[in-house]
């Protein structure tokens, strides 16, 4: 399956933050840090746009590399209020504080899950490793973002100002993304583990590995019917079922890899050992002391391997051609999904 990018989604302050050069007024001084912010805020969601939007790496880097300039010039800026509003720094010293981890996260932390995110589908673990990494970053990010907000709010109380609540727009579509990826990951995870099962039954097949195919086969049924039933306990996004219904159909494809391929290439395999056992058991013999028997046998068994051969690369290639159309087919999904309800404005 192609490389699903789940790259790091941070969460920036919203637009709608009241937040504040040498100062008349408090107000002045929220609002000099809010005019800061908001390039921050603008950038970071041309970053969240670009990734849900552009399959060009170069691009999405490229974004990030704004949204860090964006950072590092406010954070620049910010600090040159060196006494604050009439010597209170600390709300000033909070947002610093913020900015300083906001660009090590991006930048740094950003990397270790961009490494992680190129081994992440060898194995479910690595994937969940993976993901449970990145959503720690935002949260870590998040938890920042609450100091600074409480910051404000404290200032705000200190000096009488009212702050009117609620979201900005920006805000909202921050909002909405953040739903958007989570839903999406929440179906990809169900989906991947069958899938990177699969993988290993695969492998085993082209192996000959009998207990290997057995194992995986039954670790893929399994999975298949657990992640059907987590199915049946979702609800559409919106109102748009298509993510749902094509993990649905990609969770039934791999029952019938488990429960139709997998035998199938066991019997066969079987066969072919007991054919090559009998084949070599007979050519060990001299011809006087071949049975008709032993060679009426044989020969039944080459027409038997010559038909058998035939089925099972009829039900090599149905199934490969199957699964790929379905793995295409659920990555289009979710690329569509993703594109259709994060907003691209």
């Amino acid at each position: 399956m192609k490389n699903i990018s789940y790259l790091l989604v941070c969460f920036l302050l919203t637009a709608n933050n009241l937040f504040s050069q040498d100062f008349k007024t408090p107000v002045e001084y929220l609002n000099y840090i809010s005019k800061e912010e908001d390039a921050i805020s603008k950038n970071m969601w041309k970053y969240t746009k670009t990734i849900a939007h552009s399959k060009s790496a170069r691009k999405i880097d490229a974004t990030r590399k704004n949204l860090v300039k964006s950072i590092q010039l406010a954070k620049a800026n910010i600090a040159k209020l060196k006494n604050g509003y009439k010597g209170d720094t600390e709300y000033k010293d909070q947002v610093i504080n913020y900015l300083s981890v906001s660009e090590i996260i991006i930048n740094e932390d950003y990397s270790k899950i961009v490494d992680m995110q190129e081994v992440a589908e060898q194995s479910y673990d690595f994937m969940e490793a993976y993901i449970m990494t990145r959503d720690l970053v935002n949260a870590r990010m998040d938890k920042e973002h609450e100091v600074v907000v409480e910051g404000q709010k404290k200032f705000a109380e200190k000096y009488n100002i009212t702050i009117t609540e609620g979201d900005s727009e920006l805000g909202k579509k921050m909002k909405l993304s953040n739903e958007v990826f989570s839903y999406h990951t929440e179906f990809f995870l169900i989906f991947f583990k069958c899938n990177v099962t699969d993988v290993m039954l695969s492998k085993a097949v082209e192996q000959k590995d009998i207990a290997g195919i057995q194992q995986n086969a039954s670790s893929l049924l399994l999975y298949a019917e657990e992640g059907l039933q987590k199915l049946s306990q979702m609800q559409p996004f919106k109102k748009d079922a298509t993510l749902l219904e094509s993990t649905k159909k990609s969770l039934e494809m791999y029952k019938k890899v488990a429960n139709e391929y997998a035998p199938e290439v066991i019997n066969f395999l079987l066969f072919n050992t007991k054919f090559e056992e009998t084949k070599a058991s007979l050519e060990r013999k001299s011809d006087k002391d071949r049975t008709k028997e032993e060679i009426d046998n044989f020969n039944q068994m080459v027409k038997d391997i010559n038909k058998k051969i035939n089925d099972y690369n009829k039900i090599n290639t149905k199934f490969n051609q199957d699964k790929n159309n379905m793995i295409n087919q659920w990555n289009a999904s979710g690329d569509q999904f993703i594109s259709r309800h994060v907003p691209n404005d």
